[in-house]
């Protein structure tokens, strides 16, 4: 790969939501686990299943399907937990899978304004196109400050 190329390549982590798949920057994962034990917190919204104890690092936990309003699905050998870090926020998100790391091409990402009326448009970076697939591209900030916020 030459250095043009390179310098216009990202690499992002896909993983599956009920049947959909969706990437993250690989700058923000620190870590995939498989599930744990999840201590509940009081009083937080619906989608923070709570918190974990990662050696020794307590990480508050989202499940991206309640907050994206999809159907709820049993846990499965597959589910993971992606660990992110964007700027001194820590977040666990739970995916039903991890597939791959894929590089994209920034002229493989596409705006993503049909998803505007379907409310995600303010979490999402855009539309990976790869072969024949369209991954989503999820803006991880926008998703900690809203969670943050609510």
């Amino acid at each position: 790969m030459n250095e043009a190329v390179a310098l216009n390549t990202m690499q992002f982590v896909v993983f599956v939501l009920s049947n959909e798949e969706y990437g993250l920057d690989i700058q923000i994962v620190n870590t995939i686990e498989k599930m744990i034990p999840i201590t509940r917190v009081p009083k937080t919204p619906q989608y923070v299943k709570g918190v974990i104890n990662l050696r020794g690092d307590i990480v508050p936990i989202m499940d991206l399907r309640e907050r994206f309003g999809l159907p709820i699905s049993e846990e499965t050998e597959e589910t993971r937990i992606i660990i992110v870090k964007f700027e001194e926020i820590q977040m666990g998100i739970i995916v039903d899978e991890v597939k791959e790391v894929i590089h994209i091409n920034e002229e493989q990402i596409e705006s993503t304004t049909s998803l505007a009326k379907e409310g995600l448009m303010e979490n999402v970076l855009g539309a990976g196109k790869v072969d024949d697939r369209v991954i989503t591209l999820l803006n991880i900030e926008k998703l900690v400050n809203i969670s943050v916020k609510e």
